[in-house]
């Protein structure tokens, strides 16, 4: 008896759709940062929390025109957004962008950048600080972050996968962090990025307080938006 018609083929997403999903998570969390919190540390610990939001603000607005086949500037100094009037909603309005310029005909196809790397990966890219910075500063802001769809670390897996060797060759990824037994899929790739699932924003240090770690223990999510550039 045939039984292919019984199949359920899996579905490939586009990548405008996927970043879609991170964005209906991101932006509550982005409009849920208090103006009190700006200073707090992060998961990067080269980013504050207002260092981050700016970080990322520049990444959804560059990665619009890598979208359109443009040429890029990651070099430029970016504009900065966290405390000035409505840098909630402007954050809102770019993940729109995003989204939307993701999911134009022909976006994910072909070669984008000076480095001309496969548009679905620089998509890929987009996607993975869309997601796990977005991690950061819920942790970092005590807030909820459940964790993210199952076709987004699907995505990112493989992101990560291609990603990773140069990542951490040039100190943008850490060392892969052990995740607990029973894991789930989104914390075990939170420790391939160098991030500790269970972070937590530390507590003010006492004035007698030995000196922190390394700060290379956990770096930024992603390469560098200069690795699509050149």
């Amino acid at each position: 008896m045939d039984t292919s018609m019984d199949m359920n083929p899996v579905r490939t997403y586009r990548v405008g759709e996927l970043l879609g999903m991170a964005r209906e998570r991101a932006v509550p969390v982005v409009r849920g940062i208090p103006d009190a919190a700006l200073a707090a540390p992060t998961p990067c610990a080269e980013y504050d929390v207002r260092a981050l939001v700016d970080h990322l603000f520049q990444v959804i607005v560059q990665f619009q025109r890598l979208a359109a086949k443009e040429a890029s500037d990651f070099g430029e100094a970016p504009e900065p957004v966290a405390g000035s009037p409505e840098w909630r909603e402007r954050f809102a309005r770019e993940a729109d962008r995003l989204v939307a310029a993701w999911s134009e005909p022909g976006a994910e196809d072909g070669t984008t950048g000076a480095m001309n790397m496969p548009a679905r990966l620089v998509g890929s890219m987009a996607l993975l600080d869309l997601t796990v910075h977005v991690w950061d500063l819920a942790r970092a802001t005590g807030q909820e972050y459940p964790g993210a769809d199952e076709a987004v670390v699907a995505e990112l897996s493989g992101a990560v996968d291609e990603l990773a060797p140069t990542a951490r060759k040039m100190g943008v990824f850490g060392e892969p962090v052990p995740v607990a037994e029973g894991a789930s899929a989104f914390e075990r790739l939170l420790g391939r990025t160098g991030r500790d699932p269970s972070w937590n924003t530390p507590a003010p240090a006492s004035r007698n307080a030995p000196a922190p770690a390394s700060r290379n223990a956990t770096e930024p999510a992603v390469v560098p938006p200069g690795t699509v550039e050149g």
